[in-house]
């Protein structure tokens, strides 16, 4: 298994297990078996813009040529998953990347907007160069990582982080024991790979986030917890 490195708490990983593999629930305090929700967070194929470097936020841009090689790779690695539901942000890049996990196992496609990236505002549609030299104040004060920072007509870190964990905690508690392939964006696995970690919103990225990349997730009695991060492996075969 492909992945990149994590950071040890709260991780649950094992190098030679695939990202797909069960584990059997561990005994809750009660002496009840917990029953886990797995949720198989997948950032999306790559696109004109993630090529570019520029914020999408919540405007889109096409896969490219290698988004949907990597899509289709997805769908393969996924279909023997045993999920029992597709979610995917209601924006084209994620709605597209998931048309190919649904075709591959035959699920139907529900979509969510608060599964959306962050929204940028005003940022949106640029690089950061030219955020920084068009906006050299708002480009200070985005770099600064203030939580409660909004970019002009855009979300703040805090408020963002806020929106995706309520979503997708909705989505796990609403289908204990499922199995859910969520297909989003990197600030969104970002974002619970954040809370998950205990990582403050302030500090610095230390981590990678992948396109088409399977991240999974396990949720059971309010709590989160990661099995996998980064896995990659099923892009063997197209990067």
């Amino acid at each position: 298994m492909k992945t990149v490195p994590a950071r040890s708490a709260n991780v649950m990983t094992a190098p030679s297990r695939s990202a797909m593999d069960d584990e059997p629930a561990p005994p809750a305090h009660d002496g009840l078996s917990l029953s886990f929700t797995r949720i198989f967070l997948v950032r999306h194929g790559e696109t004109t813009w993630n090529r570019e470097r520029r914020m999408q936020g919540s405007l889109d841009s096409p896969l490219t040529d290698l988004g949907h090689a990597q899509a289709r790779a997805l769908g393969s690695a996924l279909r023997d998953a045993g999920l029992t539901a597709i979610f995917a942000s209601d924006l084209g890049r994620a709605q597209t990347t998931a048309a190919f996990i649904c075709r591959e196992t035959g699920l139907s496609l529900q979509t969510d907007p608060r599964l959306r990236e962050r929204h940028y505002g005003m940022f949106q549609g640029m690089t950061w160069d030219e955020v920084e030299a068009r906006h050299p104040d708002a480009f200070a004060q985005m770099r600064s990582r203030d939580p409660d920072y909004a970019p002009p007509g855009g979300e703040s870190l805090r408020t963002f982080q806020q929106r995706v964990l309520a979503a997708l905690t909705e989505i796990a508690q609403r289908s204990p024991g499922g199995r859910i392939a969520a297909v989003v964006h990197g600030g969104v696995v970002g974002m619970m790979y954040r809370h998950v970690q205990s990582i403050p919103l302030e500090a610095r990225r230390d981590y990678m986030l992948l396109n088409a990349s399977i991240n999974r997730f396990r949720y059971a009695a309010d709590t989160w917890q990661l099995e996998a991060w980064g896995d990659v492996s099923h892009l063997d075969s197209v990067q």
